[in-house]
This record gives structure tokens, C-alpha cells and sequence, in this order.
């Protein structure tokens, strides 16, 4: 049995239809990447599986439960976690409050403070600072850590890229192996196609709140996503 399965994902705000039946499967244990330009859905899907937005039509099944009755707190109990686009940390409390934060839900697991600091050496080296004196690398550091102190079997990752220097965006995307050999399933939005391919066991492509493209990493070209990407006709 699949860890997530969408089938036929229907989301609006308002009148304005965000999601238009956006369908995907992601297995234990893996990293599934969904690209797409600004507007595309992307966001709205990592919220509407979070519980921010309502499910408006088809199902969204996590680990054999229907979330759509379900509230955001009922799905971070089951094991769902997210790092937000611009990663919204305190800035008035320490990285070490922020963390405690995040395990407010914890779930039983290897993830802990020690741990964490363990395995993310830069953020045990900024425990003390608070949250408003950290770089945009750091911040996103911080804000994965904080996902990961509640044990998720889901970790959703939101334009990981977003704002930072290539360099700290490379830093980032190592750590994932560390966070998947522990169990844990990554869900990854991102705009830069490159990373995602390289990051991920299989990708999804979404324009205009529709599903485009979907396929193993290795097995798709960057030509074709890039036309889907774009909306154009796949080059072959």
C-alpha cells in the first residue's frame, strides 16, 4: 500500500480552482519532487494535504487513512509534517525554542534535539541565536529540524531553493539521504527542475493546477520537463 495516494485532487479559494485533479502515489521511504512555475498548484497541493486548504473533490489517503474529514492537528498526529515557503520561524525565540516548538506533537522517533544537532552541525552551532539573526540558509535549516522534531513519516518541503545562494541550497539537498535512511518520506515542491530531478525517485510536473507530466527521475529527460514546465508540446 502506497504511504500517500491522490486521486482526482479538487481545490479552490473562492470561486478561483487551484487544484483541478491532480493525481500521485508515493511509496515509503522515498523522495517524490513537484515542479511547476509560479501558479501552478504546487503550494496549494502541500497545503491541501496539510489541512490548510479544504479538499473541494477527489481523496487524498495517508497511510490508509482519508484526510479530508481530518483538521491540520488530527494529520501532523498521524505523522504529516511541513517546512513552509519562507520558513516562518519566531524571530524573537532561540533556534532551540523554535525546535521545542515542533515538537509540541512529537511523534515516537530518532528525532530529537541531540540528534538533530548531531546530524545538522550548523544548527547546533546556532542554537542560542535567535531566529530574526539568522542568514536564509540557516533559517531553512532550522525550519527542516523543526518538521523533523515531531518524527514525521511525511516531510513536506517547500521551495527548498527559494532566495538562497546555490552553494547553501547544495548544502541542503544533502541532507536529504540522511532524512529518508532514517524512514522518513520526502514530498518536495520545487521551481529549479535540475535539483529535483537529482534529488528525487520520481517527479510530477503540474501547470495551471493539472497534472502535466509524472514519471521516475531517471526516466524522464529535461527537455520533457521543461515543455511541461512550459505547457509546450514534448520534444521528440
Amino acid at each position: 500500500m502506497s504511504l500517500l495516494e491522490i486521486t482526482d485532487l479538487r481545490a479552490r479559494y473562492g470561486e478561483f480552482q487551484a487544484l483541478s485533479g491532480v493525481s500521485l502515489s508515493m511509496e515509503e521511504g522515498g523522495v517524490l519532487a513537484v515542479v511547476g512555475a509560479n501558479g501552478a498548484g504546487k503550494t496549494t497541493l502541500l497545503k491541501t494535504i496539510a489541512g490548510i486548504v479544504p479538499v473541494a473533490g477527489g481523496s487524498v489517503v495517508f497511510d490508509g487513512h482519508d484526510l479530508a474529514p481530518l483538521a491540520a492537528h488530527q494529520r501532523t498526529r498521524l505523522g504529516i509534517a511541513v517546512t513552509p515557503e519562507g520558513r516562518r520561524l519566531f524571530p524573537n525565540m532561540t533556534v532551540e525554542e523554535n525546535l521545542l516548538v515542533g515538537g509540541h506533537t512529537r511523534r515516537p522517533g530518532v528525532w530529537g534535539l541531540e540528534r538533530l544537532y548531531d546530524t545538522f552541525g550548523v544548527v547546533g552551532d546556532i542554537r542560542a541565536r535567535l531566529g530574526r539573526h539568522l542568514s536564509g540558509g540557516q533559517q531553512q535549516a532550522v525550519a527542516i529540524c523543526r518538521a523533523l522534531m515531531s518524527n514525521p513519516k511525511l516531510l513536506m518541503l517547500d521551495e527548498v531553493s527559494l532566495g538562497l545562494a546555490p552553494v547553501v541550497v547544495d548544502q541542503i539537498y544533502a541532507t536529504l539521504p540522511t532524512i529518508t535512511e532514517q524512514g522518513t518520506t520526502v514530498l518536495l515542491v520545487e521551481q529549479d527542475a535540475g535539483h529535483a530531478l537529482a534529488a528525487s525517485d520520481h517527479v510530477v510536473c503540474l501547470l495551471e493546477g493539472r497534472t502535466v507530466l509524472s514519471g521516475p527521475s531517471d526516466q524522464v529527460s529535461r527537455a520533457d520537463l521543461a515543455s511541461a514546465y512550459f505547457g509546450l508540446a514534448p520534444s521528440h
